[in-house]
C-alpha cells in the first residue's frame, strides 16, 4: 500500500509507515501527478480533494486530520467508491482552551470579572459544547444557539439567535455553509453587529468567512465592541492587515493546534484507514505524545483574586499573547510577503500542550471555588 500524506501532520510518517509505504509532502506538492499511484491520501484543510486531484488515480481512501471536511468533494468520493474520514472533535478541547485563554486575557485588559457574565455560544457541537462546559465552570451564564441541534433535539436550551444579542460575550463555533436555512457565510454581518449589546466581546474561532470583514471593521471603528478576538480570517492566508491592527487578540488560525489535538486527529484517521482496509492497529495517541513541558506549577493565592490566579495558571501553559505578537509582526512585512508569513506561522507552530497535562499545586489557603474552576477548565489540582 502506498500512502501520500501532508508533512505537517505530526508523526504521520512514523504512524502510517507501519502499514505501508509512505511519502510525506508539503501541502503544495500534493498534486494529481503525486497521488496518481497512491492507495490512500492523508491531508489537512489546505488541500482541496476533488476530481481535479483524484481523477485517474488509484486512491481508494482519503483522510483529513481536521474536524471539518468542506475541502473534500464528498459527493465525488461517494460516487467513485472512495472511502473518507475526518477527525470530528479531535481539536475541540484545544479550541475551548484557546477561548478560555482569550477570555481571561481580555477580561484582565478591560477590568471585567467573568463570573456572572453572559456568553452567547453560536454553534454547540464538539467545540461549542466544550466551550460551554469551561465557561460554566468559570461561573458564566450560558446562552446557546444551534438551529440544527434545536430541530433534532427539540431542547429548549437552544435559543433563537436574537436572544443572544444582549450577551456580554458572543463566540462563534459554527461550520462554514453557503446555502440552506442554516447558512453561516457572513452570519456575523452588518445587522448582526448592530444588534449586539454595546461593549460586547466578540470571538471567532470557527471559520473566517462566518464573519464579514467590512462589517466587523465598521463595528470596531464605531466603538460598538468592547473587544474583538479573531483566530480565523477571510481570505486566509492573505488576511486583512488593517483588521489585525484593530482587534484585541489576533492569531493565525491556531486555536485547535495543541499537540494533543493534532495527534488525536492523526490517530482518528489512522484508525479509520485501518478499519477501511482491514488492517491491525498498532498505535494510539499515547504512542506519540511526549511528556508535558509544564507537568506541575505552583500558585500562591494569598490576597489575590481568583481570576488573576486562573490567568496565571493558563498563561503558564499557553500564553496567547505570544501567538498574537507573532501574527502582528506581519504588518512589518511587505504586502506580498504576508500570506507566506501567515502560512509559516501555522506550519512552524511550537508545541502546545493542553491543560490536563499540568497539575496545579495550590497553597492550603486556596478557596475551594478556585480549585473547582481550575479543574473545570481542564487542569489537575494537587
Amino acid at each position: 500500500m502506498k500512502i501520500i500524506a501532508d508533512e505537517n501532520i505530526p508523526f504521520v510518517a512514523e504512524c502510517f509507515g507501519s502499514i505501508g509505504q509512505i511519502e510525506v509532502l508539503p501541502a503544495g506538492a500534493i498534486t494529481a501527478r503525486a497521488v496518481r499511484d497512491a492507495d490512500a491520501l492523508i491531508v489537512r484543510s489546505v488541500t482541496k480533494v476533488d476530481a481535479e486531484l483524484l481523477q485517474g488515480s488509484n486512491v481508494r481512501f482519503v483522510g483529513t486530520a481536521t474536524i471539518g471536511f468542506d475541502h473534500l468533494d464528498v459527493d465525488y468520493l461517494r460516487r467513485n467508491g472512495i472511502g473518507f474520514a475526518s477527525a470530528p472533535g479531535s481539536n475541540a478541547n484545544s479550541v475551548a482552551e484557546y477561548v478560555v485563554a482569550a477570555l481571561l486575557d481580555v477580561a484582565s485588559k478591560l477590568g471585567l470579572v467573568l463570573e456572572g457574565k453572559s456568553i452567547g455560544i453560536i454553534g454547540v457541537g464538539n467545540v461549542g459544547g466544550r466551550v460551554a462546559e469551561k465557561c460554566r465552570a468559570l461561573g458564566m451564564h450560558l446562552y446557546l444557539n444551534d438551529p440544527p441541534l434545536a430541530r433534532q433535539s427539540g431542547d429548549e436550551k437552544y435559543l433563537p439567535l436574537e436572544q443572544l444579542f444582549d450577551c456580554d460575550i458572543v463566540t462563534l463555533h459554527t461550520p462554514l455553509t453557503f446555502e440552506g436555512p442554516d447558512k453561516t457565510y457572513h452570519l456575523a454581518g452588518e445587522s448582526f453587529f448592530k444588534l449586539l449589546k454595546d461593549g460586547c466581546v466578540f470571538i471567532n474561532t470557527a471559520r473566517g468567512a462566518v464573519t464579514e470583514t467590512t462589517a466587523l471593521k465598521a463595528a470596531v471603528k464605531a466603538g460598538k465592541l468592547g473587544a474583538a478576538v479573531l483566530d480565523v480570517w477571510e481570505n486566509e492566508p492573505d488576511i486583512d492587515a488593517e483588521l489585525l491592527e484593530m482587534v484585541d487578540i489576533g492569531t493565525p488560525h491556531i486555536a485547535g493546534y495543541s499537540l494533543d489535538g493534532k495527534v488525536a486527529g492523526m490517530i482518528m484517521i489512522y484508525d479509520a484507514l485501518c478499519e477501511y482496509f482491514g488492517l491491525q492497529k498498532q498505535f494510539a495517541a499515547e504512542s506519540f505524545l511526549p511528556p508535558p513541558q509544564k507537568p506541575e506549577i505552583s500558585i500562591n493565592a494569598e490576597n489575590r483574586a481568583e481570576q488573576e490566579l486562573l490567568l496565571e495558571a493558563v498563561a503558564a501553559v499557553y500564553d496567547i499573547k505570544r501567538d498574537d505578537a507573532a501574527l502582528r509582526s506581519i504588518t512589518e512585512l511587505p504586502a506580498n510577503d504576508r500570506a507566506a508569513w501567515f502560512t509559516r506561522l501555522r506550519k512552524e507552530y511550537p508545541v502546545r500542550r493542553e491543560f490536563h497535562n499540568t497539575t496545579v499545586h495550590l497553597a492550603a489557603a486556596c478557596p475551594e471555588t478556585l480549585r473547582r474552576k481550575l479543574e473545570g477548565i481542564g487542569f489537575v489540582t494537587g
